[in-house]
Order: C-alpha cells, then sequence, then structure tokens
C-alpha cells in the first residue's frame, strides 16, 4: 500500500455564518492571528498555538454545529487521493480546484464524517 505523503499541517475548518465576526472572536478569546482572508471564494485561514495547525472559517448559510471537517495537507492531491480511492474509500465529486491557491478534495470514514485532502498550489 502506498502512503500519503502529507505536508506536516492539518487544518480544523469550521461553517461559519460572519466569517469576520468569527475572526475577530477567535483573535480575542484564543489570541489567534489571521494568515489570510480570501472574500471572493468565502475563506479565512488563522494561526494556533500548533505549529503546522490552523483554523479555517468558510461561509456557510446552515451552520451544522460540531461540523467541524479537519483538512490534511499533502504534497500531490492527486496522488493521495488515488491511493485512498484504491482502498475503496468514498469521496465527494471531484477535487476542486482554486487556481493559483488550494486543490481540496472531500472523503469520508466508515461512519460518513467528512474529511478533506488539500494541496496547496504556488
Amino acid at each position: 500500500m502506498s502512503k500519503l505523503n502529507f505536508d506536516k499541517t492539518i487544518t480544523l475548518a469550521f461553517g461559519v455564518s460572519d466569517r469576520k465576526a468569527s475572526i475577530n472572536w477567535y483573535e480575542k478569546h484564543l489570541g489567534f492571528s489571521l494568515i489570510f482572508d480570501v472574500p471572493e471564494i468565502g475563506w479565512a485561514e488563522m494561526t494556533t498555538n500548533v505549529d503546522g495547525v490552523s483554523v479555517g472559517f468558510g461561509d456557510t448559510e446552515e451552520i451544522k454545529p460540531g461540523g467541524c471537517v479537519p483538512v490534511l495537507g499533502v504534497t500531490d492531491i492527486d496522488q493521495a487521493r488515488q491511493v485512498l480511492e484504491d482502498q475503496g474509500v468514498r469521496f465527494d465529486g471531484e477535487t476542486i480546484t482554486h487556481d493559483g491557491m488550494v486543490k481540496l478534495a472531500t472523503f469520508y470514514d466508515r461512519d460518513d464524517n467528512a474529511w478533506m485532502l488539500s494541496q496547496t498550489l504556488g
């Protein structure tokens, strides 16, 4: 079995109703710092106190508490996806590419908990 080539990062992704308010809350209460905010795709990321671990916020119309999606950073998403698909892991549609930024692929564990693979571009 091939191994996945993790890039030593993980992003905990949360759906939020107000990205800016969430950024302010995490700055104020937890001391996290903004890494970037991209309004065009409704996404922001912040540092945590753990190296390689960030928190991401995606604009979401219907918030479902407890719906955190761990995002595993990989160096080659196509290869990683193929390894998992060869093992029968179910993916949610095609890999999504945001040119010059990131490629994303959502998959599910045996209990239908969502996880995501992420490859940074550029």
